[in-house]
């Protein structure tokens, strides 16, 4: 398991576009509900509306206009400098709003950072330098003097250029879907999507076009082009019929998340598994795509998540056909292109990602063919003595990671582990700490490893089925236990070594299954201990289970009484408490088994 804490690598060039692209979403993923907002006042009441009302519809305009633009700029100026980016931020954006002809969401993301910017950098100029007694001031006047000439500027600069800009590409937009060839834009989003880029193009691009678009004609194409789920529940049935092994089994699951939950990462790792279903991917986006232009569709706003309620509820009254005519089509051509793919593929079906990563997992931690020595496990437990927080981060900070963190922090619960809180945020939001382990996706992790170089990392293929999970809980629970296990093993050394984990200690009441643990090579051991040990339960008439487990499937409780070698009962108490050992020398005939048949219920 990668659980490192990282250097600051170069950043490569697809680094260097995702951080660009998680600028630009950073500002709009915080304000979607704004938008969703706009959009259904405007589906509802609007005079086109389900239920028209000219006085509810007078919000419509400075929603569009002011609204979510100074939202926008303030997240943006608050993620370059908090609450006094986010101020002048605002006030700067202000420039670029009053007198367009057009919403300035794209003003409102340069202007928003810059004002940020700006007022960070005065700061590191002469805050430290003002005296005892005019700290408030300072602040105030500097804020409030240096958004007032930023708005300026965005007035006479920012505005002019922004608006040829935005009319600009929005002609060029209208010109792609009057000659049909906005299709084509899928052959590029979907690989994209593929690489954790979908929040950056949908919405650092698209969503933003789209509500321009929208603001003029009532519904746009452009929402539907990263957000159609049609595409990823084509490749999840496909794996659902003709896909092997634990891959099929997890499809079903897959879907239900993917196409009613809107979480699309959920089916990226089922492509990288089999990269030739890109092809899937595409074919179904281009289709579903040119389906809607065919139709003359689109959604009031911004669908977020990507979940076919969400897109219901943004679709104009007249359109639901068209749209859900769009959705099937895409979904139905992704099914054939990947049922084509997975039917050529002649391997066994068991090289999903998470199987994967497992397999490597264990390799790492069985160097000697069984679990790790004692050593060993101390050494990789250590990582984790200084851990108190837990953070997952993606791209958005929505979505998978939030799923992730969410089975994280079943586990930690159900370990009994309090006091180390589990949450989840955006790669952008991230800041250096001690005692913080973060988990990413391996696409998103050279970013994360740059935000916290002082944190432990770990990065998984999918964040809602990694064993990686499971090790974590392994090492954050032994860490709490490693004082008290040497402490113990101190004292027992120092007083009476035949009392520790012999068969008179001991309390066969509460025993209710016998376990042998496999250990480094002596995997048939166990398993031939295992099976004499029921024999002679059954000759004894004793009704005990029996089992043959490795570490990690333990459950710690008194009710299970683990036989095990010398070398395995240090490894053994690191990681459970409340289990009985007891320890012998030989696994297959003990002198002790007698014994301890004799007093099992």
């Amino acid at each position: 398991m990668e659980a490192t804490k990282t250097v600051p690598k170069k950043s490569s060039l697809k680094t260097k576009i995702q951080k660009l692209g998680t600028s630009l979403s950073g500002m709009i993923m915080p304000n979607i509900a704004a938008v969703i907002a706009w959009g259904l006042v405007t589906a509802i009441f609007m005079a086109q509306g389900w239920f028209p009302n000219a006085q509810i519809a007078k919000m419509i305009s400075p929603m569009l206009n002011y609204l979510i633009p100074l939202l926008i700029a303030y997240v943006g100026g608050r993620m370059v400098y908090e609450e006094r980016g986010a101020v002048v931020g605002a006030v700067a954006a202000m420039g670029v709003i009053v007198g367009s002809s057009v919403p300035m969401f794209i003003g409102a993301m340069i202007m928003g950072p810059l004002g940020g910017w700006c007022i960070k950098k005065f700061d590191q100029l002469f805050q430290e330098k003002i005296k005892s007694g005019f700290e408030m001031i300072y602040n105030n006047f500097s804020s409030g003097i240096l958004g007032m000439v930023l708005a300026i500027f965005g007035v006479f600069v920012v505005n002019p250029l922004v608006t040829a800009g935005s009319n600009f590409m929005s002609r060029g937009v209208d010109w792609i879907i009057s000659i049909h060839m906005l299709p084509l834009a899928n052959i590029f989003i979907e690989p994209a999507k593929i690489l954790f880029l979908n929040n950056a193009i949908g919405n650092g691009i698209l969503v933003p076009l789209g509500i321009q678009q929208a603001s003029t004609s009532g519904k746009s194409v452009l929402f539907l082009l990263e957000s159609n789920p049609g595409p990823g529940i084509g490749i999840l049935l496909a794996f659902m019929i003709f896909g092997k092994g634990t891959a099929k089994a997890s499809a079903p699951g897959a879907a239900i998340i993917q196409f009613f939950g809107g979480i699309h990462e959920i089916y990226f790792p089922y492509v990288l598994m089999k990269p030739a279903l890109i092809l899937a991917a595409i074919a179904g986006g281009v289709s579903g795509t040119f389906t809607f232009s065919l139709l003359n569709t689109g959604i009031k706003a911004a669908a977020s998540p990507g979940s076919i309620i969400a897109i219901l509820l943004m679709t104009p009254k007249g359109n639901y056909l068209r749209i859900l005519t769009g959705v099937a089509v895409a979904a139905i051509v992704s099914f054939i292109v990947a049922a084509i793919i997975l039917k050529a593929d002649k391997s066994d079906g068991e090289t999903d990602l998470a199987e994967k990563q497992a397999q490597m997992d264990q390799m790492k931690s069985e160097s000697k063919g069984g679990m790790p020595s004692a050593e060993d496990a101390e050494r990789s437990v250590q990582d984790y003595a200084d851990i108190k927080k837990v953070i997952f981060a993606c791209d958005a900070g929505m979505g998978s990671s939030a799923m992730g963190a969410s089975l994280l922090r079943d586990k930690v619960k159900k370990a009994g582990i309090k006091d180390i809180p589990v949450t989840n945020t955006a790669i952008s939001r991230l800041k250096d700490e001690q005692g913080l382990l973060v988990i990413t996706q391996d696409e998103l992790a050279d970013r994360a490893s740059q935000k916290t170089p002082n944190a432990m990392h770990i990065s998984v293929g999918n964040f809602l089925s990694s064993p990686k999970y499971d090790e974590v809980v392994i090492n954050l629970k032994t860490v709490k236990q490693i004082a008290p296990a040497e402490s113990q093993a101190e004292t027992h050394a120092e007083s009476s070594k035949e009392a520790d984990g012999k068969i008179d200690t001991i309390d066969y009441a509460a025993v209710k299954e016998v376990d042998f643990i496999h250990h480094d090579q002596k995997v048939g051991s166990s398993t031939m201990a295992t099976s004499l040990f029921k024999d002679r339960l059954k000759k004894e008439g004793k009704k005990t289970p029996v089992k043959n487990l490795g570490i990690d499937e333990l459950e710690d409780s008194k009710l299970h009484l683990v036989i095990v070698t010398p070398e395995a009962e240090k490894n053994l108490k690191l990681r459970y408490t409340e289990v009985q050992i007891v320890s012998v020398e030989d696994l297959l005939n003990s002198k002790d088994y007698d014994y301890i048949v004799e007093h099992l219920a």
